[in-house]
């Protein structure tokens, strides 16, 4: 039983951490962000329709809250900067109703940084208080979902 709990615990770092990209020494948030772009390409390249992408979203953010939780319940922290899977969460849902073209993906991730760092209205409220894993989480998930409304909002204003 140690052996796969050691194990488990292994794969819920490399997860939460974005496959380590939350170890980069300054600014991980951007690291774990720039993670979640080759799935964001992968889902785009085999033509994911919105279904798939919801099915992404959410396997992204069960297996994001399970490797959140055990992590911070290994680590015996709250929010630490090195767990970046919500980020690789927000990211997703940021861009994964738009062609993956250097436009939507720079304009996203730069939209999807600036409401995860900024925080405004329910996105502070949620990292202020909600405790466990799910504040550590769904900020950036809110932060996903600013981001893709302000982007849609650029999208229509230039057709």
């Amino acid at each position: 039983m140690k052996t796969i709990n050691k194990w488990l615990d292994n794969v819920a770092i490399l997860i939460a951490t974005g496959a380590g990209s939350g170890f980069a020494p300054k600014a991980p948030g951007t690291f774990g962000s720039l993670a979640a772009l080759p799935l964001i390409w992968f889902a785009h390249e085999r033509q994911w329709n919105s279904l798939e992408m919801v099915y992404a979203i959410v396997g992204i953010s069960v297996i994001g809250l399970w490797s959140t939780h055990r992590v911070e319940n290994l680590w015996h922290t709250h929010d630490d900067q090195r767990i970046v899977i919500d980020e690789v969460a927000g990211l997703f849902i940021t861009l994964a109703w738009f062609p993956f073209s250097w436009f939507h993906v720079v304009t996203g991730f730069i939209l999807f940084r600036l409401f995860d760092i900024w925080k405004p209205g329910p996105i502070g409220y949620i990292d202020q208080k909600v405790p466990g894993a799910a504040g550590t989480f769904f900020d950036d998930v809110v932060a996903g979902f600013f981001a893709v409304a302000v982007l849609w909002a650029i999208q229509a204003a230039a057709n």
